[in-house]
């Protein structure tokens, strides 16, 4: 299971993501993500990771496409933080 919330108190917009971003889930983040977006064009976006306590490689690729559409990663603890490293930095690996 995966909650998603949404703080739009200013800039950036937060998606907050709690749970497991994997299976039917990361079609759910992807339309949360994309109904934001849409919803107030040009506006910066933020996906907190903090809650995740786990991706499959369908989360990854979502969250890969978010970056390139200009989606800030923010994540706390080591697997978290190594996994965003991964997708925003991969030459770094």
């Amino acid at each position: 299971m995966l909650r998603i919330t949404v703080a739009d108190n200013g800039q950036p917009v937060v998606l907050h993501a709690e749970g497991k971003l994997r299976g039917p889930w990361v079609a759910e983040l992807e339309k949360c993500w994309r109904s934001t977006a849409n919803s107030a064009p040009g506006t910066r976006l933020c996906l907190d990771l903090g809650g995740v306590t786990s991706v499959d490689e369908n989360g990854k690729a979502l969250l890969l496409a978010m970056v390139e559409k200009g989606v800030q990663l923010r994540a706390n603890g080591p697997m978290m933080t190594s996994l965003v490293e991964q997708i925003v930095f991969p030459t770094r690996q």
